[in-house]
């Protein structure tokens, strides 16, 4: 249960093969550079040889020199550092690693009926920062209310979102907070469709349940498949509205907490069977 406190493509070769069909679950394809941002971001300490990723991204079909193209364009990003052959998450990748951890074990803040509303600045914004807006937004679970209007119950800590989220979302909106006349219930369902996240919250623990179990055989097929249903899950969890439980139906919270729970079981059982491949392989 929620605790209450006070206060991944460079490369465009694709993924194919026998474990093509877990690419269903993702929005797109994995591409080189997501398949290595998510294996990092999956990693602790997050740094692998050179050697190690061409090795893993060769599991998705991704051939060496696409690997080392991604490589070398997420280190001229800033995504990536590198010494002595060996690759370590950095800049604004790493950067969301927090968020995403926080996402496994939330702590949400006391509700007191407010919610917060960023209100996009005046002046003009060039279309990619308006696109990084949106996408900022969307990490730091705000819905959209209308253009240039974003808002959400205000229960959650800033560490809920990466830090270069709250960046530029900052620098783009002011915020004001407040409470609306509509019923909040109602609201809520609207803006951000609890119920559509927790029906595919409850798909994914069952998938997730499907491939912890078929990590005991060490098959090459089945942890490249967890690793797709993983990267799925994840990135599902990190999209919880996680809503005050005043305005949300308890089963739906109690799916989300199922969810993470069985990715927990996952991550324990994938990181064995990882490292019983590399050293197989």
């Amino acid at each position: 249960m929620l605790r209450q406190r006070n206060i991944g493509g460079d490369a465009d070769h694709r993924r194919n093969g026998p474990t093509s069909g877990s690419d269903a679950l993702l929005e797109r394809p994995l591409s080189a550079r997501s398949v290595i941002a998510s294996l990092l971001l999956r990693t602790r300490p997050p740094r692998m040889s050179g050697a190690r990723l061409v090795q893993w991204c060769g599991l998705f079909g991704v051939s060496e020199g696409t690997t080392r193209v991604a490589l070398s364009r997420m280190v001229e990003r800033g995504e990536l550092r590198s010494a002595d052959g060996v690759y370590e998450l950095a800049g604004r990748v790493q950067s969301r690693r927090g968020a995403q951890d926080w996402s496994l074990d939330p702590v949400v803040t006391e509700w007191d009926g407010t919610w917060r509303v960023a209100l996009v600045a005046p002046g003009s914004r060039e279309a990619g920062d308006r696109a990084a807006l949106r996408d900022a937004m969307r990490r730091l679970h705000f819905a959209s209310l209308r253009e240039g209007v974003w808002t959400r119950p205000d229960n959650l800590p800033r560490e809920s979102g990466p830090p270069e989220s709250w960046n530029i979302a900052d620098a783009q909106c002011l915020w004001w907070s407040g409470r609306p006349d509509e019923p909040m219930p109602e609201l809520a369902a609207r803006l951000f469709e609890p119920r559509l996240w927790a029906r595919r919250a409850e798909m994914l623990t069952s998938r997730m349940v499907e491939v912890t179990r078929a990590l005991a055989g060490s098959d090459d097929g089945a942890l490249a498949d967890s690793f797709v249903a993983g990267a799925a899950a994840l990135a599902h969890i990190r999209l919880d509205p996680l809503l005050p439980a005043e305005i949300v139906a308890d089963p739906d919270a109690a799916t989300g907490d199922a969810l993470r729970s069985t990715y927990r079981t996952y991550e324990s059982e994938f990181s064995t069977a990882l490292r019983g491949w590399f050293r197989d392989h």
